[in-house]
C-alpha cells in the first residue's frame, strides 16, 4: 500500500463518518416514532409472503465487568451478573413484538452478539438467549453466527459451550499487546492468553476468527504498534479489524482518565496504519477497506475479489443487503427505507416495553436522494468504484448532472492522486483507499452545510 502523499495526508486528518450506513445515526430525528417503525414492519411482512429473504439480527448485550477507557460503546459497568437475568426477559419481550408484526418463524441467515461484553452472560444464560432466539426465528443451515469475546472473561470450556450453541464466528477484542498500553487504557490480558484461546478456538472448527485492534491509543510509539503487529502476525487470525483511536472526551466519560499528552500525534498514526496495512498484506491478508483485512481464502476477502462486499452496522459482511432487527437497548435496526434505535439507557428501555410498545425512540424513514447517495457511499466504501450507469439506472438520473458539485470537489482528490475519474465511472486508486471515508464524504449531502464534525472519529 503506498503512503498517502503528505498534502493529502495533512488535508485528511479530520474527523469524518464511518459510513455503516447512509445517512449516519447522528442524523436520526425523534420525530421517527415507534409507529413509523410499526409500519416498516408491517410492509416488511407483506413483501415477506412473496419474498423468502432472511433477516439479520442483531443484540446488545451492555454489560461490562470492568471499565476500559478508550471505549465509546454504550454499556453498564457492573460485577453484579444477576442483572443479566432481567435483561434476558425484556429481550424476549422485544422479540415476541417483533414477531407480532413480523410473523414467528422468520428465516434469519446472520446473527451478531455485541456490546458491551457479550460474554459477560454465563453459558446458561447464553443458552437461554439461543433458545428463545430460535424458538421465535427460524436460524437457516449455515447462517453466520458471531459473537465478540473479551478474553478476560473466558476460558476453553466456554469456547466450547459457545461452539455447541452454534456460533460459528469468533471475534476477539485484543486492541494492543504491549503491556504498558495495556495499563493506560484499563484492560490487561496478557498476549499468551489470547494465544492460547484462538488455539482452542481453531480446534474446534470456528471458521472465522477475527481480532480487533486499535491505533492510536495512549503510551502508543510506531514501535510498539510494531511488536503488537508481528505478534498477530503470528497469532495469525482469519481477519483483522484496525480501527482509529476516536478521542472525544466530551461525549465519552471514560475517556477522560487519558491524558491527552499521552497520545501520540498525527504523523505517528499515519506511521502505525501505514506500517500495518504494509505488514499485514506482506503476510498474505487482502486489505478490503477502510479498516478490515482478511485472508485470501476467508470469506470477505473471496466476497471482496468478487464484488459481493457490503456494507451495514457492524461493519463489513459477505452477505447481501438484508432488513436487520435491533435487539436491546440502544441497538439500530434497518427495515425496507427506513433506520431505528431503541433506547439508549437502559431504564427507559424497560420502561416502553413494560408499557408493550417498541423501545424505538428515534430514526429516519429515507427519502430519495438518500437511497441514491447511499448507493454511491456504499459502492466507493466496498467496492472502491462506482459505475455512473448502475446508479442512473437504479434511480433514473444523469450521474454528472445530478452529482455535479461533488464532482467539482472529485477532481480536486483526482489531482491529489487519490481518485481516477473516467466517462464510465470513478475509481479510488490504491493511495486513495488509505482515506476511503474522505471520497465518500463528497457524497455526503448532510456533511457539505455541516461544521461541526467533531463528533466523529477522525480518518487517520
Amino acid at each position: 500500500m503506498a503512503a498517502v502523499l503528505p498534502r493529502a495526508l495533512q488535508r485528511f486528518d479530520v474527523p469524518g463518518p464511518r459510513y455503516t450506513s447512509y445517512p449516519t445515526a447522528d442524523r436520526f430525528v425523534e420525530a421517527f416514532t415507534a409507529s413509523d417503525h410499526i409500519q416498516a414492519l408491517d410492509e416488511r411482512r407483506s413483501r415477506a409472503e412473496s419474498s423468502a429473504a432472511p433477516l439479520s439480527l442483531y443484540v446488545h448485550i451492555p454489560f461490562c465487568e470492568s471499565l476500559c477507557y478508550y471505549c465509546g460503546c454504550n454499556k453498564i459497568i457492573t460485577k453484579q451478573h444477576d442483572r443479566a437475568t432481567s435483561y434476558l426477559a425484556y429481550l424476549e419481550r422485544e422479540v415476541e413484538l417483533y414477531t407480532a408484526h413480523l410473523g414467528k418463524g422468520r428465516a434469519v441467515s446472520q446473527l451478531h452478539l455485541g456490546g458491551g461484553t457479550p460474554t459477560f452472560l454465563s453459558d446458561a444464560e447464553l443458552s437461554w438467549l439461543m433458545e428463545m432466539l430460535r424458538r421465535n426465528f427460524d436460524i437457516v443451515p449455515g447462517a453466520e453466527m458471531s459473537i465478540e469475546v473479551d478474553p478476560r472473561t473466558v476460558d476453553p470450556s466456554r469456547l466450547s459451550a459457545m461452539d455447541a450453541l452454534g456460533f460459528n464466528r469468533l471475534s476477539f477484542g485484543v486492541q494492543d499487546f504491549d503491556a504498558a498500553v495495556q495499563k493506560a487504557v484499563h484492560r490487561i490480558q496478557p498476549a499468551e492468553q489470547v494465544f492460547e484461546l484462538v488455539s482452542w478456538a481453531r480446534a474446534l472448527g470456528f471458521e472465522s476468527i477475527n481480532v480487533d485492534l486499535i491505533y492510536g491509543l495512549p503510551k502508543q510509539t510506531p514501535e510498539s504498534f510494531a511488536r503488537t503487529i508481528r505478534q498477530v502476525q503470528e497469532l495469525r487470525p482469519d481477519r483483522i479489524a484496525l480501527y482509529a483511536y476516536a478521542h472525544l472526551p466530551e461525549r465519552f466519560k471514560p475517556q477522560r482518565h487519558i491524558a491527552l499528552a499521552d497520545l501520540p500525534g498525527a504523523a505517528e498514526k499515519a506511521t502505525m496504519l501505514a506500517d500495518a496495512m504494509t505488514g499485514f498484506q506482506d503476510t498474505g491478508y487482502r486489505y478490503i477497506g477502510m479498516d478490515h483485512f482478511a485472508l485470501a481464502n476467508d470469506s470477505l476477502a473471496v466476497a471482496s475479489r468478487e464484488g459481493r462486499l457490503h456494507r451495514n452496522f457492524q461493519g463489513y459482511s459477505t452477505q447481501p443487503d438484508r432488513d436487520l432487527v435491533g435487539l436491546g437497548v440502544s441497538s439500530i435496526g434497518a427495515v425496507g427505507a427506513t433506520y431505528s434505535q431503541n433506547a439508549k439507557t437502559l431504564e427507559e428501555y424497560r420502561d416502553l416495553l413494560d408499557q408493550g410498545r417498541f423501545p424505538v425512540t428515534r430514526g429516519l424513514a429515507l427519502n430519495r436522494d438518500d437511497l441514491a447517495r447511499r448507493a454511491v457511499i456504499m459502492a466507493i466504501m466496498c467496492q472502491g468504484q462506482v459505475w455512473f450507469e448502475s446508479v442512473e439506472l437504479a434511480w433514473v438520473l444523469d450521474f454528472k448532472t445530478y452529482f455535479a458539485p461533488e464532482m467539482e470537489r472529485l477532481r480536486e482528490l483526482e489531482n491529489d492522486g487519490l481518485v481516477v475519474l473516467s466517462d464510465s465511472g470513478i475509481e479510488v486508486t490504491p493511495e486513495g483507499r488509505f482515506v476511503l471515508r474522505a471520497v465518500a464524504m463528497v457524497f455526503d449531502r448532510y456533511l457539505q452545510t455541516d461544521l461541526n464534525r467533531s463528533r466523529f472519529s477522525r480518518i487517520i
